[in-house]
C-alpha cells in the first residue's frame, strides 16, 4: 500500500495545531481548490473520537465523497482517521504531534489502498500518490499559517 509521511513544523502551541489539524472549518479553507465541502456527520467545528465525517470534493474532474471516522484520540499528541465509505479501498490517516524545543512537530502518515487492483497500482504510480501528497502539504501549508499567526482565533472561535 502506498504511504506518505510528511514533517511539518511550526511555531505554535502543539494544543493549537492538534485542534486546527481536527477542524472541519479550516480543512475547507485549506481545500478550496477542490471546493470540499462536510455534508454529513461533523460538518462544523472540532471532530472528536468515534465521529465521522463525509466529505463532498472534486477530484480530477470527478464528484467524489468519502466518510472519515475518528478510530483513535489521545490530545493533544495523535488522532487517527479511516475512510469507511469512499472510492478508496482503504484510506488510515495518523496525525501525530510532539513539541520539540518550543517547536511544534506535526508528522502526518497517510496509507492508503485504490480501488481496481493492478490498475489501480499502476495510476498509484503514475499520479495518485503526488496528487495526494500536494494536498497533504497545503493542508498543513494552511495549518502552519494559521497556528503561526493569529488567525488561528478566527477558526477555532476564541476572539
Amino acid at each position: 500500500m502506498p504511504s506518505i509521511e510528511l514533517i511539518t513544523h511550526v511555531n505554535s502551541d502543539i494544543q493549537i495545531c492538534f485542534d486546527l489539524s481536527r477542524s472541519i472549518d479550516l480543512h475547507k479553507i485549506s481545500t478550496v481548490k477542490t471546493n470540499e465541502k462536510a455534508i454529513d456527520g461533523k460538518i462544523s467545528g472540532l471532530i472528536g473520537l468515534n465521529e465521522f465525517v463525509t466529505w463532498e470534493a472534486k477530484h480530477l474532474g470527478v464528484t467524489q465523497r468519502l466518510t472519515s471516522l475518528i478510530t483513535e484520540f489521545k490530545e493533544p499528541f495523535y488522532f487517527k482517521d479511516e475512510q469507511i465509505k469512499g472510492v478508496f479501498k482503504s484510506i488510515v490517516h495518523h496525525h501525530y504531534f510532539e513539541l520539540k524545543d518550543n517547536v511544534v512537530i506535526m508528522k502526518d502518515v497517510f496509507v492508503f489502498q485504490s480501488p481496481f487492483g493492478i490498475l489501480g497500482k499502476l495510476v498509484n504510480v503514475l499520479f495518485l500518490k503526488n496528487y495526494m501528497f500536494k494536498l497533504l502539504k497545503e493542508r498543513n501549508r494552511v495549518i502552519k499559517e494559521y497556528a503561526e499567526t493569529d488567525k488561528w482565533k478566527s477558526v477555532l472561535n476564541e476572539e
